[in-house]
């Protein structure tokens, strides 16, 4: 049995109620969101309070807290895996910029982008993928896999069930168009 469709299986299971699968999948994919939680957090600034391994338990317990979501399968899960990572970011952004009063707020990195500044306002960035959203999903949750889970091209394609060349194309006009909101949202 594949990987993939044992994640299935256990998704399936889980969302059944049945606790010991629960236990399986978190076990079966905690080595791979870990690993996008490192890829992320190596951006982040020095200093940052939150780890790699707190962000993945929270995030994991964010998921499983609300007994009415079922996951349709692997993509799903990681999709919800990275809307989890991306709002705990966004939330200690806020929570950081509040406790500062730093005007600037709290800055990242947005891998590959080829935009002016070095980084970029997680919090105008989390408005403008908001507003992504609204008329582009696939690019929003490319986006979300990318930036906020660290996937590759490779695995994003795998994750959303769509093809890499397709994933390359929506993360190419996704970092133009955010690059360009994220531009006007600084005065630029």
């Amino acid at each position: 049995m594949s990987d993939r469709s044992d994640v299935s299986i256990l998704l399936a299971a889980a969302g059944n109620g049945d606790r010991r699968a629960e236990e399986r999948l978190f076990s079966r994919v905690y080595h791979e969101l870990h690993g996008m939680a490192q890829r992320k957090m190596r951006r982040e600034k020095p200093g940052l309070t939150l780890q790699p391994t707190a962000l993945v338990h929270e995030a994991y317990l964010r998921m499983v807290k609300n007994e009415n979501v079922r996951w349709e399968n692997r993509a799903h899960f990681f999709g919800a895996a990275a809307e989890a990572m991306r709002r705990i970011l966004v939330e200690r952004a806020r929570k950081s910029k509040r406790l500062r009063h730093d005007p600037g707020g709290h800055r990242v990195p947005l891998e590959d982008c080829e935009v002016e500044e070095p980084s970029v306002d997680i919090l105008a960035l989390d408005e403008a993928l908001t507003r992504l959203e609204g008329f582009d999903p696939r690019k929003s949750r490319v986006v979300k896999h990318r930036f906020y889970l660290r996937m590759t091209v490779e695995e994003t394609a795998e994750t959303l069930g769509i093809g890499e060349r397709a994933v390359y194309e929506d993360w190419r006009l996704a970092k133009a168009w955010l690059s360009k909101e994220l531009l006007k949202a600084n005065g630029d």
